[in-house]
């Protein structure tokens, strides 16, 4: 798509998201129908049916490309995890959907401190954190998290206004260190009982699966994973202590 029809479809932005984010989901869309504006009904097949689930997959397309060029090397196993997510949640046919506009927003800079901002502003806090959650699990998909990697996710993180408990609790999912069940619970070995159990409380609230369960069913299932990472952690300190 040329430049000048890019700055046509941003300039209309999104008629049906009246936040900043339609800007991004208008260019997004002009790759994948050559600069044309699609109707309703070809957005709500490619990009769910709810304007959450919408912004929520635009957003996880831009920031993904974000992290998977951190390192300078994207990799295919980062593509194939983008690409699962999608087809678990929306079939064969839109996924490559999706793995089209993923190459296209990778060949694209944007300002992730603006679009993480503008997350942070528009996107619930549950949703922002199974957004995190799946950032972890991009950059960990060959195995592997490098410090630039780490480093994008945390200035993402930071942007969107994720406390920093909660962004150590996510990473401790998937960087494992000898006081990991505690940093998933967001507290220090030295908490009381009492403190344990009422982190475990907040922390359950909070990342509850059925909060993002507006987002499309296999969010919900992610969040259902991450939520039983939470609650193995809490069984690790309650048998580590005898409680």
């Amino acid at each position: 798509m040329g430049c000048f029809s890019k700055i046509v479809l941003f300039g209309l932005g999104w008629a049906f998201t009246q936040n900043p984010l339609g800007g991004i989901v208008a260019v997004v869309l002009g790759s994948l129908f050559s600069g044309r504006r699609p109707r309703r009904s070809e957005v709500n097949e490619t990009f769910g049916n709810t304007e959450p689930q919408r912004d929520f997959n635009v957003t996880f397309l831009v920031l993904s490309a974000a992290v998977m060029k951190a390192d300078g090397n994207v990799k295919r196993s980062e593509l194939d995890y983008v690409k699962r997510f999608f087809l678990q949640n929306f079939g064969q046919e839109q996924a490559e959907k999706y793995v089209k506009m993923l190459r296209e927003i990778l060949e694209q800079e944007y300002n992730i401190q603006e679009v993480s901002q503008q997350v942070g502003r528009y996107m619930d806090y549950s949703s922002r954190l199974q957004l995190l959650h799946y950032l972890f699990g991009i950059a960990d998909a060959d195995g592997f998290i490098s410090p630039e990697e780490l480093s994008v996710i945390n200035t993402i993180s930071d942007y969107m206004g994720i406390t920093n408990s909660d962004f150590k609790s996510v990473k401790a999912m998937f960087i494992k260190e000898t006081d990991s069940a505690y940093k998933i619970l967001g507290i220090a070995p030295t908490a009381t009982d009492e403190e344990v159990k009422r982190a475990y409380r907040e922390m359950a609230k909070k990342n509850h699966p059925d909060l993002v369960s507006n987002l499309g069913e296999e969010v919900r299932r992610a969040a259902e994973k991450k939520f039983q990472e939470i609650n193995a952690a809490y069984e690790a300190i309650k048998k580590q202590r005898g409680m």
